[in-house]
């Protein structure tokens, strides 16, 4: 009988996107007879650990990321951090060289982790971003990007084809060299046919300190709300936690069972205008409010795109008002497509 092929997942740790779209490609590989690895550092790994508890996880060298705390120091500061983030991304092709020999992999998955690849073996990298937005840099930006992503052997872009996708510019450039496959929307989610208990569900996540300062000023806010309200910090401590506040109902984390399950409850959602929350509400055909984080091109662009096309509307963190919630009304809300991902010939790479 021949041993399962091993394949390292490797998600970037920078809020919980990136790790949460890697849970229907862990399953998928478990499904088609895989053995997946996971790989990555601080909350990004803790939830992966927590939703596969049976297997291996090893911890890579930390980006570090984080977020100014004004929106227009943002470019500045990564243009600081870069030179640690080189040495980082070395330090992580290592640790990659070495898990090669000492776990025997066999293909490697990484989403936006530049340095977790490996000649020797077939390498796949995940993005939605083959444009890179950044202001005037945004030519540089995604050139960068685009040369590090032809490292690779193939690029997932998790997004649907033609003109009714979900990344806009930023997945669908009209020339690109390395080679590509769109997988359609990737969720761990279904919708499901049950009956609202929530008015609203708060929804976050993201790298601190814009985290933070979004969940102090929501909690002030809507106690001016009237309705029952869900609010998920995304914070994934060692415990889940849960209190409630007057008619919110507050966690620090969810696992997806529950996210699953409380989103598909929620009549309303506010959130980040992440990708991966953009692909889970699309899924479960939900009306969102989004509130991008301050000075993140990506995200801005995202909100404004959605509001344009009629599906969300969005504000500035800095000049939200909760009666702005209201503003959902006029809008269409997300409408699933339907889509089947191959995963056995998706995964034939290996």
């Amino acid at each position: 009988m021949n041993a399962k092929k091993r394949i390292l997942v490797a998600p970037l740790n920078w809020g919980l996107g990136h790790a949460t779209r890697c849970i229907p490609i862990i399953n998928a590989l478990l499904a088609n007879g895989f053995e997946p690895i996971i790989a990555s550092d601080g909350i990004a790994l803790e939830l992966l650990k927590k939703e596969f508890p049976k297997l291996s996880a090893f911890e890579l060298p930390s980006y570090n990321i984080t977020y100014s705390k004004k929106a227009n120091g943002f470019k500045i500061k990564l243009i600081k951090d870069s030179p640690h983030l080189l040495k980082t991304i070395k330090r992580e092709k290592k640790v990659v060289e070495t898990f090669v020999e000492t776990e025997a992999i066999d293909g490697i998955i990484s989403d936006n982790r530049f340095g977790v690849r490996h000649k020797a073996i077939t390498s796949v990298f995940i993005t939605h971003q083959l444009r890179v937005l950044s202001g005037n840099t945004t030519w540089l930006s995604s050139k960068l990007h685009q040369k590090i992503i032809s490292k690779f052997n193939e690029c997932w872009v998790p997004d649907h084809l033609g003109v009714n996708n979900l990344s806009g510019e930023l997945g669908h450039p009209k020339k690109f060299v390395a080679p590509i496959k769109y997988l359609g929307a990737l969720t761990r989610f279904k919708k499901q046919d049950i009956a609202k208990v929530y008015d609203l569900m708060v929804l976050l996540s993201g790298p601190e300190p814009q985290r933070t300062f979004l969940e102090e000023k929501l909690m002030n806010d809507l106690q001016q709300y009237n309705g029952n309200v869900l609010f998920v910090k995304g914070k994934v401590e060692s415990e889940q936690q849960k209190t409630i506040m007057n008619h919110i109902l507050i966690y620090n984390y969810m696992t997806s069972d529950q996210l699953e399950t409380a989103i598909n409850k929620s009549e309303l959602i506010l959130s980040r205008s992440g990708y991966t929350t953009i692909m889970d509400l699309e899924k479960l055909e939900k009306k969102a409010f989004f509130i991008p984080t301050p000075g993140q091109f990506e995200q801005e662009y995202l909100a404004k795109r959605l509001s344009s096309i009629g599906i969300a509307p969005y504000c500035n963190q800095n000049d939200f008002e909760i009666n702005m919630l209201s503003e959902m009304d006029e809008f269409s809300g997300f409408k699933s497509q339907e889509y089947e991902l191959n995963y056995k010939k998706l995964f034939s790479l290996f």
